[in-house]
């Protein structure tokens, strides 16, 4: 994970280069995420650095920037923990979220023609994440569903607000006992209908939609966190 970037190319399709402390970030932030390093775990840099074939370095300077974020908190001399998902957290998380995407749905429906194709096709995505059985991607592909929309509305800071509540939450996911079948099933449907809808011209049938789907999504949520306050 963290060997020597790739030797430079020729042409614009050369490999891009990345550092050794943004690949461990990378890798240990989407462990955190999808919950291979679950709430509470303790991360040691010197586990960390052989389970990712680096040094300690970049390890450290990782879980600095996951720090700011809000994932770890670093112990001195100790290491760092996982910092684990509370149920108060977690309704927090899910009224932020739909404060930001009911403001964004009547804002997105006019650039529906342009984002539908996209949307489209991480439905698609889900599907085939559904069939593989990977939790982790179809969390992914729903999480990317759902800022297609908030970014058509335009707003960039709301953007990036969102995408920190959307990552806490494949946190929140990963910290239950993950979608049922059922569950991914419905996910899918929801996610087709508000594709099919955002196109159309009924602008109140998709803001009804996209706020049922909140809904079913938050209490499907809350009936599964298995977490203390």
């Amino acid at each position: 994970m963290c060997a020597s970037p790739a030797s430079p190319g020729s042409g614009p399709t050369a490999p891009v280069r990345t550092s050794a402390t943004e690949r461990t970030y990378a890798a240990i932030k989407r462990a955190i995420l999808v919950g291979d390093l679950p709430g509470g775990d303790e991360l040691g840099e010197v586990a960390l650095a052989e389970r990712l074939g680096c040094s300690r370095t970049p390890v450290r300077e990782a879980l600095l920037r996951l720090q700011t974020e809000g994932l770890v908190r670093i112990y001195p001399k100790r290491g760092a923990i996982v910092l684990p998902v509370t149920s108060a957290e977690a309704d927090a998380m899910w009224e932020a979220r739909a404060l930001v995407e009911q403001w964004a749905a009547p804002r997105a429906f006019a650039e529906g023609a342009r984002v539908r194709p996209e949307m489209d096709a991480l439905v698609d995505a889900m599907e085939k994440h559904r069939g593989d059985d990977d939790l982790a991607a179809f969390t992914e592909s729903d999480r990317l569903f759902h800022e297609v929309v908030v970014d058509a509305a335009a707003n960039p800071h709301l953007s990036r607000f969102y995408r920190s509540l959307r990552e806490r939450q494949m946190m929140i996911n990963a910290t239950a006992m993950g979608p049922s079948p059922a569950r991914m099933d419905r996910a899918i449907r929801d996610h087709r209908e508000l594709a099919a809808l955002i196109a159309g011209d009924d602008l109140d049938a998709f803001v009804a939609a996209n706020d049922r789907h909140l809904a079913t999504a938050r209490h499907a949520a809350r009936g599964d966190l298995a977490v203390d306050a």
